[in-house]
């Protein structure tokens, strides 16, 4: 009988060492399982310091209507009176475009090493010919635009930059030489034919362009 029972307690000792283990596996499995994302609440985003409000908004456009625009349109007068010419307000870009190009600088920016520290949006204008010094065609002559620049901190100093044919971020300011040494906007000055030697680097830009640009009625504050 003695052993009996002492066969039974071990049988019944082990069963519960069994079913103890198995319970601390499915806990362990349990644990494993993502969360359901639904149950999940995400943070709300503040609003970024540089938001202005919709009457700033309006007074800056009508700043720059009263200040910039009758200038740009006489000049632009003079300059080919036979054109009519009416001075763009803004350029745009898709959202989607923009995520991919920040996806984009990210991803370069990561590879060669660096961070990327700001974004600059440099006011340009369109030369008064059909294409660019690269061959690309100029759709909107004489129009004011912006190119975007991405930046980083090279040597303690924040400055935009390209990634260059080893695949190192590189100050643009490097090989874009002067505006003294690119000519005028017709590009017929003797160092204008200098420019194509600076960027025979193989690198790559990182500057965005070509959006699209309109001019009024088509605007949200007119």
């Amino acid at each position: 009988m003695k052993n009996n029972k002492r066969a039974l307690l071990a049988i019944f000792g082990a069963s519960l060492l069994f079913l103890a283990s198995c319970q601390q596996g499915n806990k362990k499995e349990e644990s494993t399982e993502p969360a359901n994302p639904i149950a999940e609440q995400t943070e709300p985003v503040p609003p970024p310091k540089g938001i202005i409000s919709l009457k700033e908004s309006k007074s800056l456009y009508d700043n720059y209507t009263k200040n910039r625009v009758d200038m740009i349109e006489e000049f632009e007068a003079e300059r080919e009176p036979e054109k009519e010419f009416d001075a763009a307000r803004f350029t745009s870009f898709t959202y989607a475009d923009m995520k991919n190009y920040m996806a984009y600088v990210e991803q370069e920016a990561k590879e060669a090493g660096v961070e990327v520290a700001s974004l600059r949006l440099y006011f340009a204008n369109y030369p008064n010919k059909p294409d660019f010094p690269d061959g690309e065609k100029v759709v909107h002559p004489r129009q004011n635009s912006i190119f975007i620049v991405p930046t980083t901190i090279i040597d303690g100093e924040e400055l935009g930059f390209y990634i260059d044919a080893e695949g190192k971020a590189k100050p643009i300011k490097n090989v874009v030489g002067s505006s003294e040494d690119q000519g005028n906007d017709e590009g017929n000055t003797a160092k204008a034919s200098m420019i194509p030697t600076l960027f025979q680097d193989d690198g790559t830009s990182l500057n965005l362009n070509h959006g699209n640009s309109g001019p009024p009625p088509y605007t949200d504050f007119q």
